[in-house]
């Protein structure tokens, strides 16, 4: 099993930009998806997009398309989370998680992500 760490949590003002790593370790990485979900007080956890470690193709959820940017440091094992033009609604903890080896990185269902990260808070205020 791979463990999972994420940073780059913090506070920040509407229209901002955070950046988030997931450190990845004890496993190979290569050929994994990995994805970051997120939860809101009061609200269920939802996939924010994934990456798959092998070619590096990424998909996004729509509320988050054109704002958010995952991309990989393949040298590092870390996989990041841009956060552009920041809302309020945006104001959650983010999790880091991967499916099992080679499984294929299509959807975002939370049952199928084995590994998750403690998380970290992000707060965006207006």
């Amino acid at each position: 099993q791979a463990q999972l760490i994420e940073s780059g949590g913090g506070s920040v003002q509407a229209g901002g930009s955070l950046r988030l790593s997931c450190s990845h370790s004890g496993a190979k990485y290569y050929g994994y998806c990995m994805a970051w979900f997120r939860q809101a007080p009061g609200k269920e956890r939802e996939g924010v997009g994934s990456i798959y470690t092998g070619g590096g193709s990424t998909r996004y959820a729509d509320s988050v398309n054109g704002r958010f940017t995952i991309s990989q440091d393949k040298a590092n094992n870390t996989v990041y989370l841009q956060m552009n033009s920041l809302k309020p609604e945006d104001t959650a903890m983010y999790y880091c998680a991967a499916k099992p080896p080679n499984w294929s990185c299509t959807g975002l269902e939370i049952s199928d992500f084995r590994d998750w990260g403690q998380g970290t808070q992000v707060t965006v205020s207006s």
